[in-house]
């Protein structure tokens, strides 16, 4: 299936995947398309986003032992990475990841695209690139405060639908400021649900970030060799 929208040449454009999630919220049809809309992390832009979005609220710092802080562990074939998840500013993004990692649903998919100093992706297809099937649209919380910083993990979406993020997710491996949210006034400036920090592993994920790739007729930017998600499980 090809994915939209559109890469302009290879690996240094946008991020494209497919999305699902739980729960759907008024908006997500604006931009039309698809029922099950194709999701994507738009490319890097040169231009930087305004002054009110560069100083949205901070990351997630340090771990912290509460409720609102689950921690989960996505094991790789390349190596564990610790995740702490915000439910403080993320909660209906969290309840919905984790109604996925309940149901073992990341377990044997893949990060099927993978970009150099810029992000990873994946939660959504198998290693022989079957769609696993996702729930309903979530509510896009990315006007949370939280900022598409290195190692924030966030919810991927259809670019032209601001509702649209299920289950697929990417970790950034830079300071993407481009995917913040900067205003409510269309998908494209609404920016990208982060909910979420890697407390440990970052080490594991730029490796990812670097293995080889190669564009299909599916994707672009796929690993050569499949990076496999071997499960995500809360530990507290």
């Amino acid at each position: 299936m090809r994915l939209f929208p559109p890469l302009a040449t290879t690996c240094a454009a946008a991020v494209l995947l497919m999305a699902a999630g739980c729960g759907s919220s008024e908006g997500g049809s604006e931009a039309g398309g698809p029922q099950v809309p194709v999701a994507a992390v738009n490319g890097p832009k040169a231009e930087q986003p305004p002054a009110s979005a560069q100083a949205a609220g901070p990351a997630l710092s340090a771990p912290r032992p509460d409720s609102l802080h689950p921690v989960v562990v996505i094991k790789t074939s390349m190596g564990d990475v610790t995740v702490q998840l915000d439910a403080q500013r993320a909660d209906c993004t969290v309840d919905n990841f984790l109604s996925y990692v309940e149901r073992k649903h990341y377990d044997g998919t893949i990060f099927h695209q993978v970009f150099r100093n810029y992000v990873i992706l994946g939660g959504g297809y198998t290693p022989e690139y079957v769609e696993k099937p996702a729930g309903a649209e979530i509510y896009n919380q990315a006007n949370n405060g939280l900022r598409n910083l290195r190692g924030t993990i966030a919810m991927a979406r259809d670019p032209r639908i601001i509702d649209s993020a299920t289950c697929q997710f990417f970790i950034n491996v830079a300071d993407n400021p481009h995917l913040d949210h900067q205003s409510p006034d269309s998908a494209e400036t609404y920016g990208y649900c982060v909910f979420g920090k890697v407390i440990d592993g970052m080490e594991v994920v730029d490796a990812i970030s670097r293995v080889p790739v190669r564009d299909t007729e599916q994707f672009e930017c796929t690993p050569v060799e499949p990076v496999v998600i071997h499960s995500i499980r809360r530990v507290r």
